[in-house]
């Protein structure tokens, strides 16, 4: 795989610490939800023509002060990096709680799979445009639901604080997107971010 050894080099900076499963915690409930997630990942991303080597995984039942986006190597069953992401606020000012809903106006994430597709320039910089892959997310592109960053989103954990809500999209910190970047230009094939709780 061609960014196998960027991912490498990546995997030290930042983002990564004990925080995160890895596999000297094993037995850890977090490691085990997803392992559950990825071994049912093979055939949907090859029959919707997704890349097979990486995914990005978001475990909503994880605080949002805490790292709950992770890059996952598929072949060598590994999480190569983590980081905060925020959810929807779902209408209202602050939600420490993720609200769920396919609904244009309702300011909610949206559980599912996605595809992650091209870039532009938005509103708080670099962003990438999404397309639900699942009858719960299948909105999202009409409701302009996108992974960027936002200065806000800290750039390490604050648990047990939480972070600051989005309109919806994923939104992570503009250092974590930075190292995002270049893992989903250099895949060849389209990645899949999957949102579950």
């Amino acid at each position: 795989m061609r960014v196998l050894p960027l991912f490498l080099s990546l995997a030290f900076i930042g983002h990564c610490n004990d925080s995160y499963p890895s596999r000297r915690s094993s037995a850890d409930e977090e490691w085990r939800r997803l392992r559950e997630k990825v071994a049912s990942q093979q055939v949907f991303l090859a029959r919707h023509g997704l890349n097979t080597d990486v995914c990005f995984l978001v475990d909503m039942r994880l605080p949002s002060g805490k790292n709950r986006f992770f890059v996952y190597d598929l072949r060598r069953d590994s999480v190569l990096m983590a980081g905060l992401v925020a959810h929807g606020s779902g209408g209202s000012n602050f939600s420490a709680e993720p609200v769920f809903s396919n609904v244009d106006g309702s300011g909610c994430s949206s559980l599912g799979r996605y595809r992650v597709g091209y870039k532009y320039q938005g509103r708080f910089g670099p962003a990438y445009k999404l397309y639900g892959l699942d009858s719960t997310n299948s909105r999202a592109f009409a409701r302009n639901v996108v992974l960027h960053s936002y200065a806000a989103v800290p750039e390490r954990e604050t648990y047990p604080n939480p972070i600051c809500n989005s309109l919806g999209c994923p939104m992570v910190s503009p250092g974590f997107l930075r190292m995002l970047q270049p893992v989903i230009e250099g895949a060849g094939k389209p990645i899949c971010l999957w949102v579950f709780d």
